[in-house]
């Protein structure tokens, strides 16, 4: 026999041999190799999660779904709720302005088995952006509309023009413009003038001493302290496993006109992937788009990681942007939510806090029986975020 032919014999008889060996090799449990497998995390479905002021409107989502509705009416459908809000300043009708009073709403959305996304920026007097971004998605061979072209589509659309600066966010507004302008202050020569005094001193005489005007009041306080990155994004996942969702926002409170966040950047704000899962985000819009973050919790879960860690590698990625900074990371929040394909959801926010100081950062989640909320990881177990 050649050298070749013995080779080859030998070559031969060890697949063989490994083949043969293969139902003792790899079909017996893993344990018995000493090997410990994870377990992965099981999920629910239908099932929806949100930033935490959606607590009250993910039923609308679900109904949809439990129905046989589509992943991304169900995400809108939830978050059109929020919207409407005249009571919630972070988000559509009454959401809090720009530094010249007006409000600007940007969303996007993305719809999973399609592979389909929509957004717009810089909206004004259109409420529904959610809904508008969707009809973007649907209706044209576009991704992103902007501006005073994103409003005339509206309006070609159907979509009803009005003002959305409710007096409560008008107040709150004006309120700012005093203690950020000494234009907009009563001038020494007014019986109302004070020399420089504490801030809630300084805005008080324009607020009444009924309950309601106080609450007011106090919250222009904190809104003025600390401008809102008011934004609800929202995930979706059918009993069939496929994934939508969408995020919209009034943006940064006090913006300078034309400035757009995270919200309306798919990949950033807002990412699908019907393979994956989907992943949003609230907070400083600005950090989130520097590192893709609704991309990089995507790519992360597609890896293997559950959607809490994924979300809490997106604060990472941030954090050491400013090695670690705590002092510099300390002058802004953010939170990443991730829904898996599977069901299994988490979030995590920069800091343990949430947009109220001391309190525990939340989310919300619809599991299909009720809607609750749920707490965040955290990335740095303190109290943080401009507080």
């Amino acid at each position: 026999m050649s050298l070749w032919s013995r080779r080859k014999f030998f070559l031969t008889s060890l697949a063989g041999g490994a083949v043969a060996g293969t139902p003792k090799l790899f079909g017996a449990d893993p344990s018995s190799f000493g090997v410990s497998l994870p377990v992965p995390a099981q999920g629910k479905r239908p099932i929806l999660i949100s930033s935490a002021n959606g607590v009250n409107a993910l039923h609308k989502g679900m109904d949809i779904l439990k129905s046989g509705g589509d992943t991304l009416d169900a995400v809108i459908a939830a978050v059109t709720v929020v919207e409407d809000d005249p009571n919630d300043d972070s988000v559509g009708y009454g959401g809090l302005p720009n530094e010249e009073g007006e409000v600007e709403l940007d969303a996007s959305c993305m719809h999973g088995p399609t592979h389909r996304a929509g957004s717009v920026a810089g909206v004004r007097r259109i409420k529904n952006v959610a809904k508008l971004a969707q009809t973007v998605l649907e209706r044209t061979n576009h991704v992103m509309l902007v501006g005073d072209g994103a409003r005339r589509f509206a309006v070609a659309e159907g979509f009803e023009e009005q003002n959305l600066l409710t007096e409560h966010s008008r107040k709150i507004w004006l309120a700012w413009k005093a203690s950020s302008s000494l234009n907009w202050r009563p001038g020494i020569d007014s019986p109302e003038w004070k020399p420089s005094v504490a801030l809630r001193e300084h805005i008080a005489p324009m607020f009444g001493d009924s309950p309601a005007e106080q609450a007011l009041l106090a919250r222009a306080v904190a809104v003025i302290l600390d401008p809102p990155t008011g934004t609800i994004p929202c995930m979706a996942v059918d009993a069939k496993g496929d994934v939508s969702a969408v995020t919209t926002t009034s943006g940064l409170s006090w913006k300078i006109p034309g400035r757009v966040g995270d919200s309306p950047i798919i990949g950033a704000g807002c990412c699908v992937d019907n393979e994956v899962g989907a992943a949003g985000s609230t907070g400083k819009g600005e950090e989130n788009i520097k590192i893709s973050g609704g991309h990089t919790i995507i790519e992360m879960m597609r890896q293997g990681k559950s959607p809490k860690d994924a979300c809490l590698e997106a604060c990472a990625r941030i954090a050491r942007h400013y090695k670690n900074d705590k002092k510099k990371l300390g002058t802004f929040h953010i939170y990443f939510y991730a829904l898996n394909k599977d069901g299994v959801h988490g979030a995590a926010s920069l800091w343990r806090n949430g947009y109220e100081p001391k309190k525990q950062a939340m989310y919300a989640v619809h599991d299909g029986t009720e809607s609750k909320l749920t707490e965040c990881a955290s990335y740095f177990d303190e109290i943080g975020g401009d507080q």
